[in-house]
């Protein structure tokens, strides 16, 4: 039996009678969005096989069951990141044993630096594709064919069929939803003026140090994700001084509205099949 099927397991056997049908994964500075979810069981990462320690501020490392607005979740209240030294091909174990447990569909919500100026931080950005900047990939090595095919489809990352419950949650909620290109890079270290000059060429709205390898994983093994970036600043070169302290300072004040966002969102799909 493999990592993620001994996870899956404890998660089902912790869910209960309700099944987690939407995964979601929280960045830095967005955990409280947790606390919205009724009736929580909380696991921490330590009882779940394969799943590293969530080592960065800001992340509580810790996997929520529950019900938001109706719908079963399991929320990832803690992610993990390339630069923290894990070996890619582990990421894809939390997110595939929330597939095996029952998830259909992926939430990703992160902290960005924007790239606009018309989009000055505290923002939301409902992503509508990216850019794998270091060109690497959680799915790199042999290929799990019980979890997908060989080559996956990144045409639709993230799904348009969420666009509009997305849009409509945003427009009830009184909040402005910019949407854009998300470029991921690797991290630790902030980006310099001079990528940010290059990435703004390319396309990219928005700059941040996950996500993708999230996304990868989750359409290699099926499910749809719809993802939410928080601009936690502008991007280097277009302000002075950035730290990692203003990330979670600015997640944590957009948390509100991010929250209002995504309940709104999830009530819109709660009803439909996932």
């Amino acid at each position: 039996m493999s990592v993620y099927h001994t996870a899956a397991q404890v998660i089902t056997a912790r869910a209960g009678s309700r099944p987690p049908r939407l995964g979601m994964v929280l960045g830095s500075g967005l955990s409280s969005i947790a606390e919205a979810i009724d009736k929580p069981v909380v696991v921490p990462y330590a009882e779940l096989d394969g799943f590293p320690d969530a080592g960065v501020t800001g992340h509580a490392g810790q996997l929520v069951l529950g019900e938001l607005r109706g719908l079963s979740v399991a929320c990832l209240q803690g992610r993990w990141h390339a630069y923290e030294g894990h070996a890619l091909a582990d990421l894809a174990i939390p997110l595939r044993a929330l597939k095996v447990a029952g998830c259909e569909t992926l939430l990703i919500t992160c902290a960005a630096g924007s790239l606009r100026e018309q989009m000055p931080p505290g923002s939301l950005m409902m992503l509508t594709d990216h850019i794998n900047w270091p060109g690497v990939s959680p799915l790199i090595g042999p290929n799990d064919d019980d979890m997908g095919p060989r080559f996956t489809d990144l045409s639709k990352a993230y799904d348009p069929s969420l666009y509009g419950p997305m849009r409509e949650a945003a427009t009830e909620a009184g909040l402005t939803l910019h949407e854009g290109v998300y470029l991921w890079c690797l991290g630790p270290s902030f980006e310099t003026p001079a990528e940010i000059r290059v990435f703004a060429s390319l396309g990219a709205d928005a700059v941040g140090m996950s996500t993708v390898p999230e996304t990868l994983v989750a359409r290699h093994c099926g499910m749809t994700v719809a993802a939410v970036a928080v601009m936690t600043n502008y991007a280097a070169g277009m302000q002075s001084g950035l730290s990692h302290e203003q990330t979670l300072t600015a997640g944590a004040k957009a948390s509100p509205q991010l929250t209002q966002l995504i309940t709104g969102f999830i009530g819109r799909i709660a009803g439909e099949a996932l």
